[in-house]
């Protein structure tokens, strides 16, 4: 494998274009059922920063780290492996004229960035931070997403890089509205985004775009999202590590939906995500050396990934393309490359769509989570079904049960909720979430329906 590139000049390499399993026809995952996550670790969330050092995104992740290597009950120098997204935003980027609070930076170990732990974390401040992690002899950066991480460090665990993984993604909130720093703070634009950007709008806009492609293509309509949207809300207040249920554990109703502000019609305030302060971990290892672990080991099926692969530049040795044909996706484009995403998923598991239990797909946004799990035939349904799916019974106690986790919609952002459920129903530890019929096959995966990375979890390795 090529050497990849330092990021933030710590020496620690990017995940390679290798690590990913991202074209149709390569058959079964080669470490099917060899790789298992166990332990979980969550912080606790909130919606911005309040400015100390007890509440930084880095403090929140070395303590949702540690809770991960005592929920799989593994000692600390037993974990050989930390794979993270560096990157803790998306959209709270840290203003270029606003100082660094050096008592919070001193407050840690710092490493050569004044504001890692603050607004970007490293593998190198974490090692900083936690000296009991002294046997960690891989590191490794997947960008953008809790899914990528898992998805990279899956791949690591079973090419024998590691043996004991940690995975890590933190997020920050600061205070100020979200999208308004960062690039899109200058004056100008630069990049692919002059061809989208320039042109304001949302964050959900595309999404809004291709829904209101849907609704007109198969007889839709924005209603019939409702059922779905509630359910997500239910099921997040059931999700103690949830932010609303930790800070907003009011029930959203059919009538609160439909009465919501447009935000990008046909996308209205409730079919967006909020973003949060939060940080959560996983603890992945080898199926030989899970199965002694204090939790019940869920194996991986099966990782894949997009084509154009979910912020594929930072991915050593990739070619970047488009997911669609012009400057956004459009209906087509998006049904096509989930098709494709859903015909991987089964193929590298070796299943089909009726051997799924529950779906746990992401959700950022309410209004793609149908091109997600159309695209992989969950519940029999096919092109232009999932909202009539919606009408039926989708609860956990149902016989399909529709994002069970609740996701971002039911949480808030943080893309992880999704992976967190799938493990816990299947561990049966999913509380007042576990869903009625038994949890044997689940899917997860995201973020976004032209651009992403998946896995497939089961109760046995085989």
């Amino acid at each position: 494998m090529a050497d990849a590139p330092a990021y933030g000049g710590d020496g620690t390499p990017f995940s390679h274009v290798s690590m990913y399993r991202n074209k149709e026809g390569l058959g079964v995952w080669e470490h099917k059922g060899k790789v298992a996550a166990v332990g979980i670790g969550h912080s606790p969330t909130s919606r911005r920063w309040d400015g100390t050092p007890e509440n930084t995104v880095g403090a929140w992740a070395i303590l949702a780290l540690r809770k991960a290597i005592e929920d799989a009950g593994v000692r600390p120098d037993q974990v050989d492996g930390l794979v993270l997204d560096p990157q803790t935003t998306t959209g709270a980027h840290w203003p270029a004229e606003r100082p660094v609070p050096m008592d919070v930076v001193n407050a840690f170990n710092p490493s050569k960035d004044p504001l890692d732990g603050i607004a970007k974390l490293s593998a190198s401040w974490i090692l900083k931070n936690m000296p009991e992690l002294t046997n960690v002899k891989f590191t490794m950066y997947a960008m953008g997403c809790m899914t990528n991480a898992l998805v990279v460090a899956a791949q690591a665990v079973g090419d024998g890089r590691t043996n004991t993984c940690l995975v890590l993604k933190g997020w920050h909130n600061l205070d100020g509205r979200y999208y308004q720093g960062g690039a899109n703070a200058q004056d100008t634009i630069a990049g692919g985004a002059k061809w989208t950007n320039l042109w304001a709008g949302p964050a959900c806009f595309t999404t809004a775009t291709q829904f209101q492609a849907y609704c007109k293509k198969y007889g839709k309509s924005h209603d019939m999202m409702a059922p779905y949207v509630v359910e997500s809300k239910k099921n997040g207040l059931n999700f103690p590590e949830g932010f609303f249920a930790q800070n907003r554990p009011e029930p959203l109703t059919v009538e609160d939906y439909l009465s919501a502000r447009w935000v990008a019609k046909p996308a209205n305030l409730y079919d967006n995500d909020i973003p949060i302060m939060c940080s959560s971990a996983f603890l992945l290892a080898s199926a030989e050396r899970a199965k002694d672990m204090k939790q019940k080991p869920v194996y991986i099926w099966n990782q894949c990934s997009t084509d154009a692969l979910y912020y594929g530049p930072q991915v050593e040795g990739y070619s970047p393309k488009r997911a669609g044909r012009g400057i956004i996706s459009t209906l087509e484009d998006v049904e096509a490359i989930t098709d494709s995403t859903g015909r991987k998923m089964l193929e590298g598991a070796g299943i089909t769509s009726k051997d799924i239990s529950f779906e746990n797909m992401y959700d950022g946004f309410s209004l793609f989570h149908q091109f997600h799990i159309e695209g992989l035939g969950y519940a029999g349904i096919k092109r232009g079904e999932a909202l009539d799916l919606y009408q039926t019974d989708i609860s956990n106690d149902g016989p399909h049960p529709v994002s069970p986790s609740g996701g971002n919609i039911g949480s808030g952002r943080t893309r992880v909720w999704q992976h967190t459920d799938s493990i816990q129903q299947i561990q049966g530890r999913a509380g007042a979430r576990q869903i009625k019929k038994k949890a044997e096959i689940g899917v997860s995966g995201g973020p976004m329906p032209d651009g992403g990375n998946f896995l497939v979890w089961s109760a046995t390795p085989s």
